[in-house]
């Protein structure tokens, strides 16, 4: 691979880490162990580009203001000239918007936008251009839910491409155990825990997954919920739990860098979104081999197999979501086969197949 002559550079505009960046993340880590010449432009003082600065990944910060940033889009048309680079990778919609601006003074950039999330491209003319427009060359969707959406949308169908969404497959040890966890958050030690883990936003559907909980709770004295989080929506949510009453039932550990200790002491994953574009967070569960309850919609169907490797229900039923929890709660035949073919079906979001198929695709663009 030293030889390789795809010249890649990458675009994440947000400040913040959730699953993009960790996608963008992986994938610049196996690029650089594949000698790729490739680096990452980010925000400066971005939790990406301390990422980088801690691991020793290339990376370039560079101010993004907004959409229309076409200065920002400038100084990186200026980078790619200098460097040959060849292809922009843009992972988040601003990222697209910067890319664009990039190729109006640098014609011979091909682009690739990344779309993570099963909502509909809102209507305005911007977005409908950043999507449509012929300067665009490709889409990578995380999912096919993602890209029957887009469909839906009328964007070109050849302009769109999957590419599942991927993990390091054993990423996480055991550092901690369930015991000293469980006792660090006032979990009694004979409980079981049901977790999740996911950001405090409105498609993640929290007041579904709470409401489930107070039904759980109430019919079952040896089951603790926690959470793995934060977000625009946390007091919203908090209120609602207290609302609730359900008190030290429903544990709020909020953010955390290591969600590995926290997978070692859940018994059940549950996923209560309502749109989701794949949920990385269930791929890293069924690593841990854990039994998952998630919704059906979006991209999850196609890493949940019902009664497979866990249970689908619909979205925004609190009964149905309640009713799929309470019957791995009582049946641990059930869990322990769950977690195996969990553990089994994972594997084909290995990141590095992740990696491949997007090696391929910029080679098919050049």
């Amino acid at each position: 691979m030293g030889n390789e002559p795809v010249k890649v550079l990458h675009i994440d505009t947000e400040y913040g880490w959730r699953g993009g960046q960790q996608q963008v993340a992986y994938l610049l880590e196996e690029m650089v162990k594949r000698e790729f010449s490739t680096t990452l432009i980010c925000q400066p003082d971005s939790k990406l580009e301390k990422f980088c600065l801690d691991s020793g990944l290339p990376c370039q910060p560079i101010k993004m203001l907004n959409e229309f940033d076409f200065f920002a889009g400038f100084r990186i048309a200026k980078i790619c000239k200098k460097q040959n680079y060849q292809i922009l990778h843009l992972h988040s919609s601003h990222s697209l918007a910067i890319g664009l601006w990039a190729k109006l003074f640098y014609w011979k950039l091909k682009l690739i936008a990344v779309r993570r999330v099963d909502f509909h491209i809102k209507k305005n003319l911007f977005s409908q251009f950043k999507y449509k427009t012929r300067l665009l060359d490709k889409i990578v969707c995380i999912s096919d839910g993602i890209k029957n959406v887009l469909l839906e949308d009328n964007i070109n169908k050849d302009k769109l491409v999957t590419i599942h969404s991927g993990i390091s497959i054993g990423k996480f040890k055991k550092q901690v155990s369930s015991n000293e966890l469980k006792s660090k958050l006032g979990i009694q030690k004979d409980h079981l825990v049901i977790g999740t883990v996911a950001a405090f936003a409105g498609h993640k559907d929290y007041p579904n997954l709470l409401k489930a909980a107070e039904l759980v709770i109430s019919q079952h004295s040896n089951v603790t919920f926690c959470a793995v989080g934060d977000g625009p929506e946390k007091e919203k949510i908090y209120d609602l739990a207290g609302n609730l009453n359900l008190k030290n039932r429903f544990i709020f550990a909020g953010f955390q860098e290591d969600i590995g200790q926290f997978l070692n002491m859940f018994d059940i994953f549950v996923l209560a979104s309502k749109r989701e574009g794949l949920g990385t967070s269930i791929l890293d569960a069924q690593a841990n081999g854990l039994p998952i309850v998630a919704c059906r919609t979006g991209g999850i169907p196609e890493a949940v197999f019902d009664n497979e490797n866990g249970l689908l229900v619909p979205p925004r039923d609190e009964k149905a979501l309640a009713e799929a929890l309470a019957h791995l709660i009582e049946n641990e035949k059930s869990r322990q086969n769950f977690a195996l073919q969990s553990k089994q079906t994972v594997k084909k979001f290995d990141i590095k197949n992740t990696v491949q198929k997007n090696i391929e695709l910029y080679h098919s663009m050049i």
